[in-house]
């Protein structure tokens, strides 16, 4: 029998990982069982001591598997079957290292390495609280042996292909080869599996029946870490979609990219709502369960994603683990709910909504708003599943249902951007809401009127483009309004600094932020979301054009000239290539020439578009190759122009910015408290948490 050395060791890595986990889980179960009894059982303490070691040790064992996977990918070694099924020798480097995610074995070790290592730095900084941290550490446990689980018995990464050792490949899927490709599913993953961590110290807190809200200030940087990773994951892939896919957008609703924003909208929520809970000891139960929610719905996209129950283009698995899933979701939220019924009156608010104006009831209505949109996604997502399992036949749900319902949501949700951080807690009084709201109002009143003016709604009049018509000038003239609001609490409080320490408006403002870095990160990130709303808005003003074009031939769109200087083909030992060189002309000057292409690999014997795009922060001047016409081996050519899009990836960095600076601890905080108070103008309280 011919021998693999490394598959061989992958495997008993994973299987040795499983073992470590089972450990980990059940002693460090018996351990808290026995403390709680008697707290001072030394014996037990030595149990739950091993059990956090099991755990750690879980952590070598899965980077073991996953080095095992990408040497037998970097080496060419064939005979593992998934090797054999998503690479090939000619594919490049850094497409071999995302070849490891890029199948339903490869994605599943990349999630179990990535809960071992959260795992294996909680349980490191395990003397933050050393009890509820050994609840979290055997909840992470459990999740692990689930995973390992499924790639131990149902999905192993390390199968022998039978038969043969094949000379080569069946390459990378096309649409993967590109370098967002390398990065984006491990940070939407870190997303995804990040989420594990203030899950089980939620879930460890409500078993222990955790005094105080200590656990939420543990878990605060967790949960912001996890949504930064998410926030990016998601927008790589919405770069990925709109750079390889050539149809002139970047989210089309699909069913994945409904999976990756379900958890990304209850986490929002969740990190709006705690900060009631922090200081109102309001909410407990609803943010319990806004963790517990968030948690699941990764699961749930994990499952989306590899288990191949929807179609979509990101879906790059078809298999038959979805019954494991299905099992790991029911006992996962079982668990969820008997815990939340057996403690469910150590959750009692402290506090009751007292007015209608006021931070509380801004982020009740925030929370309540994202919820709704996290509905509408996932019904429209598991429609067409439901459908077939009711009526037998698929129903599917495009997206003029989505954005009928979303589109309403995201302006109002973009109101409350502006208007939640200038509400104080308990009650706004009416001198407080006239003196913060003036400036914002006339910016929303002139921009508004102005765009009227210059006729932004005129050339819709019916259907859906009318609705993308009123969206766009709702989101700019609020956009107005907000950006105002924000502006203006920057200069507030950077003209006191100044006028204490003598520094410039710049310096002044640094320190302002330096003082606060929650708060004034915090309005970065809202600055950054309604940047990103503007990008979003120009969609409305797209357009696209579409024709033959032979050598001399040209089109206009907008106020662009394209010529077709020539059109050839080449090849290289991954892929053959049919490409055009165009001229862009515009107001008569040459400014760039865009060559797009279309790429056959060999391999996997399957095509991908490469589009062309010149990109201004105005417009971007979007170009595919659509192949030729066999009638006149002329190329096809289609152009879009799509207004203000690079606003949209402008803002994500905004959000990026805005997260890192809230994530830093501030300076000086007893002058950050003076200097709120007197930042803020009467009668509006500050949350300095």
């Amino acid at each position: 029998m011919q021998s693999h050395p490394m598959p061989e060791f992958g495997s008993f890595s994973l299987l040795l990982g499983l073992t470590l986990s089972v450990y980990a889980l059940l002693m460090g179960a018996v351990a808290l069982w026995r403390t709680h009894r008697n707290p001072g059982d030394a014996q037990a303490l030595r149990l739950g001591e091993t059990a956090r070691r099991a755990g750690i040790a879980t952590f070598v064992a899965m980077t073991c598997a996953a080095f095992a996977l990408a040497w037998a990918a970097f080496t060419n070694d064939f005979s593992v079957a998934y090797i054999l099924h998503h690479t090939n020798k000619a594919l490049p480097s850094a497409y071999k290292f995302s070849a490891l995610w890029s199948g339903q074995e490869g994605s599943l070790v990349l999630w179990s390495w990535l809960l071992a290592t959260y795992g294996f730095v909680l349980r490191l900084r395990h003397k933050v609280d050393m009890r509820l941290t050994a609840f979290a550490s055997t909840i992470l446990a459990g999740i692990q042996v689930f995973f390992l689980l499924l790639l131990n018995f149902a999905a192993p990464p390390f199968a022998i292909q039978p038969g043969p050792v094949a000379q080569d490949g069946f390459g990378l899927n096309p649409l993967l080869q590109y370098p967002e490709m390398v990065i984006h599913p491990p940070m939407l993953y870190l997303g995804y599996v990040g989420f594990s961590v203030p899950f089980a110290f939620a879930l460890g807190a409500l078993m222990m029946r955790y005094p105080g809200e200590k656990w939420i200030h543990i878990t605060r940087r967790w949960t912001m870490v996890t949504w930064l990773f998410l926030t990016c994951g998601i927008f790589l892939g919405a770069h990925w979609a709109y750079s390889v896919l050539g149809w002139g957008g970047y989210w089309g609703w699909d069913p994945v990219e409904n999976a990756s924003l379900m958890p990304w909208l209850t986490g929002t929520a969740f990190l709006h709502s705690v900060m009631m809970q922090e200081k109102r000891g309001m909410m407990k139960s609803w943010n319990v369960w806004l963790i517990f929610s968030t948690f699941l719905l990764t699961i749930l996209g994990t499952l989306l994603t590899r288990s191949g129950i929807v179609s979509s283009v990101h879906a790059f698995a078809q298999s038959s683990i979805g019954n494991w899933f299905y099992g790991f979701i029911i006992v996962a939220f079982a668990v969820c709910l008997f815990t939340y019924f057996k403690q469910r009156d150590h959750l009692q608010s402290e506090n009751k909504l007292e007015s209608l104006v006021s931070r509380e009831s801004s982020f009740l209505f925030n929370n309540l708003i994202l919820l709704a949109a996290c509905f509408t996604v996932l019904w429209g997502t598991l429609f067409p599943v439901l459908s077939e399992y009711v009526q037998g036949s698929k129903v599917t749900v495009g997206a003029p249902f989505y954005n009928r319902v979303n589109l309403p949501i995201g302006l109002f949700l973009l109101f409350l951007t502006g208007i939640g951080p200038l509400l104080a807690w308990r009650s706004t009084s009416l001198r407080s809401i006239r003196r913060n709201f003036i400036l914002p109002g006339i910016a929303l009143g002139v921009t508004l009127v102005g765009l009227m003016a210059s006729g932004i709604d005129r050339p819709w009049t019916e259907g859906d483009n009318a609705q993308a018509a009123t969206f766009s000038l709702l989101a700019f003239s609020l956009g107005a309004a907000v950006i105002t609001a924000i502006v203006a609490e920057f200069l507030r409080g950077a003209n006191v600094v100044r006028t204490q320490t003598g520094r410039g408006l710049a310096g002044a403002t640094l320190l302002l932020v330096q003082r606060n870095t929650r708060r004034y990160g915090g309005y970065l990130v809202h600055f950054g979301i309604v940047v990103l709303f503007i990008g979003i808005a120009g969609g409305a003003f797209n357009q696209s054009h579409e024709q033959e074009m032979g050598f001399g031939d040209s089109m206009r769109i907008g106020p662009y000239k394209l010529v077709c200087q020539s059109f050839s083909q080449d090849s290289n030992p991954n892929f053959d290539t049919e490409y055009a060189l165009m001229d862009v002309f515009r107001g008569g000057k040459k400014i760039t020439q865009l060559d797009p292409e279309k790429r056959f690999y060999t391999a996997s014997q399957q095509t991908s578009t490469v589009v062309a795009n010149h990109s201004t922060l105005a417009n971007d001047l979007y170009v595919i190759y659509e192949g030729k016409n066999p009638d006149t081996d002329k190329p096809v050519i289609k152009v879009f122009l799509n207004p203000l899009i690079n606003w949209i990836w402008i803002g994500v960095l905004i959000v990026v910015l805005g997260t890192v600076v809230a994530l830093v601890p501030s300076i000086h905080r007893s002058a950050a408290r003076a200097e709120a108070t007197e930042t803020v103008p009467a009668g509006v309280e500050v949350n300095h948490a």
